[in-house]
């Protein structure tokens, strides 16, 4: 039996502020700095659940609904929500806040996918994510059906052999 672990422990809070340097023409935050950040975040939180070394296995669909502007404040939250054999997902929430006009609004959300790996880079196991909340529940149950979609998409899993996808696409 795999060791557990609270999510819970594995949530990070990361702020930044977005200065000249990371910003575009139009003086919006880079999404690639975006990306950058969020890897960051995410990373950090796969190794707090697993006390490996991590690397990044997937990014899902990474909306920018809002844009970042120069001197924003950038907050970034990540928790694992659930764990396989080696592999995380990991959420993350992205929040962007205009100190003087006091307003703050949710600018990104993502999934990313880490696997835990040894001194030589082989995967390794990871302890067994535990949900509590209501919140971290709800994410955790819709873990698997996620994890089957990307590797349908990767090609790395036959549509037919995704358990949790089959609801979504078989009609009566």
């Amino acid at each position: 039996m795999r060791k557990q672990k609270p999510v819970a422990e594995s949530f990070v809070r990361m702020t930044e502020l977005v200065l000249p340097n990371d910003t575009n023409t139009l003086n919006n935050l880079m999404g690639g700095r975006m990306m950058h950040l969020m890897d960051i975040a995410a990373a950090i939180s796969a190794q707090r659940h697993s006390n490996r070394i991590v690397v990044t296995a997937s990014v899902d669909n990474v909306s920018f609904r809002e844009g970042i502007k120069l001197g924003n404040v950038v907050t970034l939250e990540a928790q694992v929500t659930r764990s396989f054999s080696s592999s995380m997902e990991v959420h993350i929430n992205v929040w962007s806040e205009d100190i003087p006009s006091g307003t703050k609004v949710k600018s990104n959300e993502a999934f990313f996918t880490f696997v835990a790996v040894d001194q030589s880079g082989r995967p390794i196991d990871v302890p067994e994510a535990v949900p509590h909340s209501e919140e971290e529940v709800r994410l955790y149950d819709g873990a698997l059906r996620r994890r089957q979609l990307r590797l349908v998409l990767a090609g790395r899993m036959k549509p037919q052999e995704a358990t949790e996808l089959k609801a979504l696409f078989e009609m009566e």
